[in-house]
């Protein structure tokens, strides 16, 4: 097996993780990415991850099928946007919790190890990889992404009385039960802070651990835009009193 965890059930508190990641046009370096994730070991996780791509002009399909070693589950649909390939893959996903893995290498799988700690050691019930406390190394990135991320955070803590320092990480990882897939509403940059404000209506431990991040440019294909921010505030007002 490529990812070279024990069998489920070799430890007492055994968990099974689903590792979604949606794909659009980045044959680069999907490939990379799925190896890395094999590459990791974590005594008493065992892992399926679960490839969604979204209608992909590029070779990132053919190369998919061409390893299917390296995950789980692959579905090819139609180009529906990210959000729509995240929802495709949470109503595959079996496992007892979710974590959420761009496919372009700018987080990396070596800190799943991180993610999962609180969940092996404090039955966590939601845990945010952050970039911006103490990580081992973080891209130095754009200045008003970094301003964006704090407003987001703050409007978001001070609505849910946490203290969350980065919740627009890729690395949400969460109990799956938490999140019925059919009832998100949102497919755009918002549905993150959608599901995360959906985790909290029914979460009593929630963790956040520092990830090391390599954030691309937009020269080499980075999407979010500032006008997103509107979208993902009004996101998490309404979830607030929506869940």
């Amino acid at each position: 097996m490529p990812f070279s965890a024990a069998p489920r059930g070799s430890f007492p508190n055994m968990i099974k993780l689903s590792v979604v990641v949606p794909v659009y046009n980045e044959e680069g370096t999907i490939i990379t990415l799925l190896r890395k994730i094999s590459d990791v070991v974590i005594e008493g996780v065992e892992v399926e991850v679960i490839v969604v791509d979204d209608g992909s002009k590029d070779s990132s399909r053919r190369l998919l099928e061409e390893n299917p070693g390296l995950y789980a589950t692959l579905i090819s649909q139609p180009n529906g946007g990210k959000g729509s390939a995240v929802k495709t893959g949470l109503r595959a996903a079996t496992g007892d919790y979710v974590l959420f893995q761009d496919a372009d290498l700018e987080y990396d799988p070596a800190d799943y190890t991180r993610l999962l700690k609180p969940v092996l050691l404090y039955n966590a019930d939601v845990v945010m990889g952050s970039r911006f406390i103490a990580p081992e190394f973080t891209r130095v990135f754009y200045f008003w992404h970094k301003v964006g991320n704090a407003f987001i955070s703050l409007f978001f803590n001070l609505l849910n009385n946490t203290t969350f320092t980065d919740i627009y990480s890729c690395y949400l990882l969460y109990r799956r039960s938490l999140i019925n897939p059919d009832r998100l509403e949102t497919l755009g940059w918002e549905q993150h802070a959608e599901i995360l404000s959906r985790c909290l209506s029914g979460a009593k431990s929630l963790y956040e651990v520092p990830i090391s991040y390599h954030g691309r440019g937009y020269d080499e294909g980075k999407k979010i835009k500032a006008y997103h921010v509107f979208a993902v505030l009004w996101a998490i007002l309404r979830f607030r009193f929506i869940r």
